[in-house]
């Protein structure tokens, strides 16, 4: 595989002294692409975010993670995002007392070599940069990081985040979730501007109304903590016509039917 990759190799884990959730996840997302990862509830997408991410609430029992050929699953949290590793959360935490530009500029350092740190006014240029790329106004760069915010100022920040902080490869669990449609295309825009042959991106979801907005160069579909179904972008299409179910008997899979836990794509 290429070395400028994220790579999920034979992935298995569960809750930790808990029941297996991913049950041999194999997913490879070149720099340069944006994937898609699909599927119904319980199916395990954010479950993997979380353990790309190093949650300790969950326990790897097989398989590998790399970037760029290098294992994370050995790492702390925060040096699998010293690696090239950034994962937007479905749902953001508040950071009182600590302003989004501070934030920033401490978490972009952090991830700098020792004297490498970067300057006040490249930093504030870059910021301003990404603000505009977001059509926000630049005086949210001195609120305190996602305190009061509304959800889609929430994903709005994260987005800001992904662009300001030189992520090689981002992990988007659910970015759509709770937003309307301008809020939506606002967020998509955000995503699009960071597209570039030095990053890969993984944007998980349940709904193809996203990959409007984000065309993917690939599908991935998940289902019962695996993979069962690559393809390109129509296959988003797909599944927003005839549901999940097709896909599962496919795989060998029994059918989730009208399960409220597996809603159709378009649900």
């Amino acid at each position: 595989m290429s070395e400028h990759s994220l790579e999920i190799r034979d992935l298995h884990a569960r809750i930790a002294d808990g029941e297996e959730i991913l049950k041999g996840v194999d997913l490879v997302v070149p720099r340069g692409e944006v994937h898609a990862l699909m599927g119904p509830n319980g199916s395990g997408k954010s479950t993997l975010a979380k353990v790309m991410a190093g949650d300790p609430q969950y326990e790897v029992t097989g398989g590998d993670v790399l970037i760029d050929g290098e294992s994370i699953l050995e790492m702390e949290p925060d040096e699998r995002a010293r690696a090239g590793l950034y994962l937007a959360f479905q749902y953001p935490v508040e950071v009182p007392g600590v302003s989004i530009a501070n934030f920033l500029r401490l978490a972009l350092n952090a991830r700098r070599e020792e004297g490498d740190e970067i300057g006040v006014m490249e930093f504030y240029t870059k910021l301003q940069r990404a603000v505009k790329a977001l059509d926000w106004d630049e005086s949210i760069i001195e609120r305190n990081l996602h305190e009061g915010f509304s959800g889609g100022e929430k994903k709005r920040s994260e987005i800001l985040q992904l662009l300001v902080l030189e992520s090689r490869y981002a992990i988007l669990d659910e970015t759509d979730s709770g937003l309307d449609v301008d809020a939506l295309k606002v967020v998509a825009k955000g995503v699009n501007a960071a597209r570039g042959p030095e990053f890969g991106a993984l944007v998980i979801t349940h709904y193809q109304r996203l990959l409007n907005y984000i065309v993917p160069d690939k599908v991935h579909v998940m289902a019962a903590g695996r993979i069962v179904k690559q393809g390109p972008k129509e296959l988003a299409m797909e599944l927003d016509t005839r549901g999940y179910d097709w896909i599962r008997v496919e795989a060998g899979l029994a059918p989730v039917g009208d399960d409220e836990h597996a809603p159709r794509v378009g649900a």
